[in-house]
C-alpha cells in the first residue's frame, strides 16, 4: 500500500485532519459524526485509560476521577513540555501526551480511509511565542518530536493562515485577500493573491493572542473576584492585611495551567486565605475549586458565556457557575467584553498592520478579508477588522476546518512531489 500524507490542523481548542478526494479536500470523521475533535485529553484514574476529544470533555463533566488537559499546544516551547510528571495513573512528559493525541488522529484517519498515512503536512502558527524567539524555536522542535513519536516518518510544517489561503474562495485576478485566522492560542494573518491558477503568499505574520486569552481576561475580571482576587488577608502576626497574590488567580484562569494548580501547596495556601481572609466566603470558593478540581469546569463556563454574548439578539447572557455554588451567576454583556478584550483587540490590529507593512501595502489595497478560526466569530475581532479595512468585503470561511482543508491540499501536493 502506497504511503500517503495526512493534513493535520492540531489546534489549541480543536483539531481536524484531511486528504484530497479527487479535486476536493475531504475532512476525516475524527469522532462519530464530526470532522473536528476537541483538543482535550482525560487520564482516567479508575479505569486506567486515556480518552480524547468529546469523550474527554464528558469525563470531566461527569466528575470522573482523573486529570483533564486542554490547550496543550500553548505549552509547546516551555520547560513544562519535557518534565516527566505523574499524571493520574502514569508518569510521562507533555510531549508524550501530545504525541498520543496525534497518534489518535493518525489511527482514526487510517481506520476511516484504509490508507497508510505515514507522512504529515502539519499546520503551525506563524509565531508560537511572539515575544520569545528562543521559546518559539523550541516549540517547533517539541511539535516535530511529538509527530515523530506519534508514528509519522516525516512531517512538513505550514503556516496555518497560508493553508487557509489555499482553501479560500474565489479571488479575482489582481485582487488582494487577507486571511484573519484567530484561533484558540494565536492570531495569524496572510496576504495572498491568485495568479496563473496558483495561490501566492505575499506576507504572513502572527501574535500570541487567541481565544484562550479572551477566556482568561474575562475570567480574571468577572469570575476570579468571586474567588477572592483582589481581596485582603489578615497578617499571621500583628495587625494589618496583605492582598491575595495574583499568581494563583492568573494560573487558575489559564486553560493550559489549570492542571498544575491541584497540589498540596496551592490548596494549603487557599486554606489559609479561607481562614484569614476578610471575605472568607470568597476565599472558601477558591479552596473549593482547588479541592474539588473545578478549574476546568469554571473555564468551560466562561467560554460558554463568551460565546453566548456573541449570539445574535442574546438576552441577558450569563456565566453559569452553578457547578461551584448553586445559583451563582455572573452577568456578561457586549460592553463587558469590549472593555475586557480591548487590549487583545489592539494587539490583533497591530499585528494586521505589521502584516501590511511586511507586504509594503496599505489597508485600502486589501479587497477581501477572510475570517478563519473559532475566535474570529467574536464581535470584537469583526469590529476591529471592519474598522481597519472599511472598504474590504468581509467573508467567512469554514471557521473550524478551513485550515485543515488547506492542509489537505498541501498534503496532496507533497505526495505529488514524493
Amino acid at each position: 500500500m502506497m504511503p500517503q500524507t495526512l493534513g493535520i490542523d492540531f489546534g489549541t481548542s480543536n483539531t481536524a485532519a484531511g486528504l484530497m478526494a479527487g479535486d476536493r479536500p475531504y475532512l476525516i470523521e475524527v469522532e462519530p459524526g464530526k470532522t473536528t475533535l476537541p483538543t482535550s485529553v482525560f487520564f482516567d484514574t479508575q479505569r486506567k485509560v486515556t480518552t480524547y476529544g468529546s469523550a474527554a470533555n464528558a469525563a470531566l463533566i461527569d466528575g470522573r476521577e482523573g486529570r483533564f488537559m486542554r490547550a496543550l499546544k500553548s505549552v509547546l516551547g516551555t520547560s513544562l513540555m519535557r518534565e516527566e510528571r505523574q499524571i493520574a495513573y502514569e508518569r510521562l512528559t507533555l510531549i508524550e501526551a501530545v504525541a498520543r493525541f496525534l497518534r489518535t488522529i493518525k489511527t482514526r484517519a487510517e481506520d476511516a480511509t484504509g490508507l497508510q498515512l505515514t507522512h504529515a503536512v502539519a499546520g503551525r502558527p506563524v509565531q508560537f511565542h511572539s515575544r520569545d524567539p528562543e521559546r518559539n524555536k523550541r516549540a517547533l522542535v517539541d511539535l516535530a518530536e511529538a509527530y515523530e513519536i506519534a508514528g509519522f516518518s516525516s512531517v512538513e510544517f505550514m503556516f496555518e493562515p497560508e493553508a487557509a489561503a489555499l482553501a479560500a474562495g474565489v479571488l479575482e485576478p489582481g485582487k488582494l485577500g487577507l486571511i484573519v485566522d484567530i484561533g484558540g492560542g494565536t492570531s495569524d494573518f496572510s496576504i495572498f493573491r491568485r495568479k496563473a491558477g496558483e495561490t501566492q503568499i505575499i506576507a504572513s505574520h502572527g501574535v500570541r493572542v487567541g481565544g484562550t486569552d479572551f477566556d482568561k481576561a474575562i475570567s480574571l475580571d468577572r469570575v476570579m473576584p468571586l474567588l477572592g482576587r483582589g481581596g485582603e488577608i489578615r497578617n499571621d502576626i500583628g495587625e494589618g492585611t496583605y492582598t491575595a497574590p495574583n499568581a494563583i488567580f492568573n494560573d487558575l484562569a489559564s486553560w493550559e495551567k489549570i492542571p498544575f494548580q491541584y497540589n498540596p501547596e496551592t490548596r494549603n495556601m487557599a486554606g489559609v486565605f479561607a481562614k484569614r481572609g476578610l471575605d472568607q466566603r470568597r476565599f472558601q470558593r477558591l479552596y473549593d475549586v482547588l479541592d474539588m478540581e473545578l478549574g476546568h469546569d469554571l473555564a468551560f463556563a466562561v467560554e460558554a458565556g463568551k460565546i453566548a454574548v456573541n449570539v445574535p439578539d442574546a438576552e441577558d447572557p450569563m456565566i453559569d457557575l452553578g457547578v461551584l455554588e448553586k445559583g451563582l451567576m455572573v452577568p456578561v454583556t457586549p460592553a463587558h467584553l469590549a472593555a475586557e478584550l480591548a487590549g487583545h483587540a489592539a494587539s490583533i490590529r497591530t499585528c494586521a498592520e505589521e502584516t501590511l507593512a511586511r507586504a509594503d501595502l496599505s489597508a485600502d489595497q486589501i479587497t477581501t478579508v477572510v475570517f478563519v478560526g473559532g475566535s474570529s466569530l467574536m464581535h470584537v475581532v469583526r469590529d476591529t477588522m471592519r474598522d481597519l479595512f472599511p472598504q474590504a468585503t468581509l467573508e467567512d470561511s469554514e471557521a473550524f476546518t478551513a485550515v485543515a482543508s488547506g492542509l489537505a491540499i498541501a498534503a496532496a501536493q507533497a505526495d505529488a512531489r514524493r
